[in-house]
């Protein structure tokens, strides 16, 4: 999954959970109200995947670069 893909689907999950959530309170349907709950945490979480993923791939580059700088550094020191 994409970026900005997992971006959009844990928004669109944080915004109709709520919608179920608030219906669901509304119209007394406690089975509503609770996937709505459940819909909104699972967006919160794929939020923060996307997040934490974002993070780790930066680290990523940021290792392979100074490994390679390391590298090119003793090649030029021979």
């Amino acid at each position: 999954m994409t970026d900005t893909k997992g971006k959009i689907e844990s928004t669109k999950d944080k915004l109709v959970g709520g919608v179920k959530e608030a219906v669901g309170k509304v119209t007394n349907n406690e089975e509503l109200e609770l996937k709505g709950k459940i819909q909104s945490l699972k967006g919160e979480l794929e939020g923060k995947a996307v997040d934490v993923g974002d993070k780790l791939g930066e680290i990523k580059e940021d290792v392979a670069e100074k490994i390679n700088d390391f590298i090119d550094k003793k090649k030029e020191e021979k």
